[in-house]
């Protein structure tokens, strides 16, 4: 195993779980008020992982791995429901040295057994081959593992979409790029996000998904649910709809899946710019009084 680099050290979270900071993106890989709830709440709750389970075989699909926290939860919650359930898995990370950090500094250590076992194996020898799992962790830029995914015709159950926010990481939120994600999704399938930007909102309806609200631990926004079916859903609020008519909700655009943060955020707001769409800033002042 490399050995992990200095920049990631722990930070702690409210919750008493451990998280990174990244130099690079300049975040945090969770939320503050706890990335174990965070991986819990905002993914493994908000797919119905637990009674997804009963149905003795899951394809799943984490799209930002970083320390694996969210599969990690996912597949513990879904052996405790069903230890017979037959997961199928695909983590899609830039930097291998993310996991290998966590597990060498002991951040994996307090999840049930045999996550940790597994999770090492990912770092490791990013594959898995056993009677209850077929893991690969796919590392590299995101953009070219997502087509290949497609080509392969991998259908998910649940997709965590977990890169840092559209302004720091514009690559992982595209139209394009979202597009992709979205052909990976299984028909009753869920994707759940963080993310509340109107941005992604709008990229995630413009491929013909249904949205919905959920709450996220320490963000003020609640996070975005994305499916085929508007079922079970929490509609998106007033607010939330109003700033999809805003130039908030201009895309982030990325053609050919190959273009650097500053030309997809450049090309952004010279659409911005140009657009009929109402000002930010009113809706803003609008919404304010409230």
């Amino acid at each position: 195993m490399a050995p992990f680099m200095p920049q990631f050290l722990p930070h702690l979270t409210a919750d008493g779980s451990y998280t990174f900071y990244s130099e690079t993106f300049g975040e945090h890989f969770h939320s503050q008020a706890g990335a174990y709830q965070e991986a819990q709440q905002t993914y493994v709750e908000a797919t119905q992982l637990a009674q997804k389970a009963e149905r003795g075989r899951l394809c799943l699909l984490d799209i930002c791995y970083g320390l694996g926290y969210n599969t990690a939860a996912a597949l513990e919650t879904i052996w405790r429901v069903n230890p017979r359930c037959q997961i199928v898995w695909v983590g899609l990370e830039l930097e291998i040295r993310v996991p290998q950090a966590a597990i060498a500094q002991g951040l994996i250590s307090s999840w049930s057994d045999p996550i940790p076992e597994i999770l090492t194996a990912l770092a490791q020898g990013q594959k898995i081959s056993s009677d209850r799992l077929q893991a690969e962790l796919v590392i590299g830029d995101a953009r070219r593992q997502i087509c290949q995914l497609v080509q392969r015709q991998f259908q998910a159950d649940a997709i965590f979409l977990d890169p840092f926010s559209p302004p720091r990481c514009p690559q992982m939120w595209s139209l394009e790029f979202l597009q992709q994600v979205v052909r990976c999704l299984s028909p009753d399938g869920r994707l759940a996000t963080y993310s509340a930007a109107a941005a992604v909102r709008q990229a995630l309806l413009s491929t013909g998904l249904k949205l919905g609200e959920q709450a996220v631990a320490g963000r003020r926004w609640p996070g975005t649910l994305a499916s085929s079916e508007a079922d079970n859903l929490a509609p998106l609020s007033q607010q939330a709809q109003e700033h999809l008519q805003t130039r908030a909700a201009v895309p982030y655009r990325d053609p050919l899946l190959t273009d650097s943060a500053t030309v997809i955020q450049q090309r952004r707001r010279l659409e911005q710019a140009q657009s009929a769409l109402e000002p930010t800033r009113h809706w803003r002042q609008r919404w304010r009084k409230f």
